[in-house]
């Protein structure tokens, strides 16, 4: 007997997918999961080839409305000067009730999206209520999205943007500068950014901090998007050891986050430094900010829940709009 599903292009995703109805999609997402109604191992991960590129499969069920599937996601660092994407993904939705196959979607827009959407809920339950300053370092997919998603949840006022090249930063100012009603400009030092924001992201590939402790200003939420291996660290421990630290997964973040595992290693903290999972929050299971100084961190590594619930949220609407592809196998 042949199965019927649903195949979606990136395109297609994209044109499905509001910012603002992902957030909210997330923020449910992360509350269930750190609730105990989500099945969901830590991704297993393959080291490929001498570049050690990175293959993860990340499976999730989230009952009601039944969500079933999994994440294929890759990381090759030389994509680039192949014309790829670093970042690819393929998300595969099953049948929550029979396991049937109902649709193959591309990931990568969706991990970018979701990544952000998540940040977003960070920054809604997390920092300031009057922030307005926001410092990107980077200006790849996910400095881009993440822009787009922190719009929703903050009225922001000055934003800035670096990364190591002059090109990419005038490029992301002029391509972004349309997307924002507060003034874009692109700053010649990390610090410079930070300096005086009370939002920071942190959307590298850079495996050695690109933040010091000393450039974040008390009151300053940080969403660290990137190093997501035990080896690698995208801060200052110092800044780590400083602040309030908040995870998508504790489970996670004691395996696969070198800013979490290195300090935990060379004693700078112990596993309690670890406030709570963001969904905790959500669920005021755990505190928020208690101070108006306080710094707080957000370290997201990205969860399987967080893709198949974005693209059961891609499927539904396709359904509705009758979008994509329809496939026998």
């Amino acid at each position: 007997m042949s199965q019927s599903f649903r195949l979606l292009n990136e395109a297609e995703v994209a044109s499905l997918l509001s910012m603002g109805e992902l957030i909210g999609v997330m923020e449910s997402a992360l509350a269930r999961f750190s609730a105990g109604d989500v099945l969901q191992p830590v991704r297993t991960v393959l080291s490929v080839g001498p570049t050690k590129a990175f293959f993860g499969v990340m499976p999730a069920y989230l009952p009601d409305p039944g969500r079933l599937g999994a994440k294929l996601v890759t990381v090759f660092n030389g994509n680039e000067a192949r014309g790829l994407p670093s970042h690819l993904a393929t998300i595969l939705l099953l049948d929550a009730e029979t396991g049937a196959l109902c649709g193959i979607l591309d990931g990568r827009f969706i991990t970018e999206a979701r990544t952000a959407a998540v940040s977003a809920v960070s920054a809604r339950h997390l920092s300031r209520v009057e922030a307005s300053t926001l410092a990107i370092l980077g200006t790849g997919v996910q400095a881009r999205s993440h822009l787009e998603a922190l719009k929703e949840v903050r009225g922001l006022k000055d934003i800035r943007v670096w990364s190591p090249r002059l090109t990419s930063r005038e490029r992301f100012v002029e391509e972004m500068a349309t997307h924002v009603t507060g003034t874009l400009r692109a700053t010649h030092h990390a610090e410079q950014a930070v300096e005086g924001a009370d939002l920071i992201v942190l959307a590298t590939s850079s495996p050695t901090p690109v933040i010091e402790n000393g450039w974040v200003s008390d009151g300053a939420h940080i969403m660290s998007v990137g190093a997501c291996r035990p080896d690698q660290r995208e801060m200052d421990p110092r800044l780590v050891a400083r602040a309030e630290l908040y995870v998508d997964s504790k489970a996670a973040a004691l395996v696969e986050s070198g800013d979490v595992v290195m300090g935990i290693r060379e004693g700078r903290f112990g596993e309690a430094h670890l406030r709570g999972e963001l969904g905790e929050v959500v669920l005021r299971r755990v505190h928020a900010r208690t101070s108006h100084d306080q710094v707080t961190i957000f370290k997201s590594l990205g969860m399987a829940v967080e893709d198949v619930a974005a693209a059961g949220l891609v499927l539904d609407r396709a359904h509705e709009r009758g979008i994509g592809q329809r496939l026998e196998i």
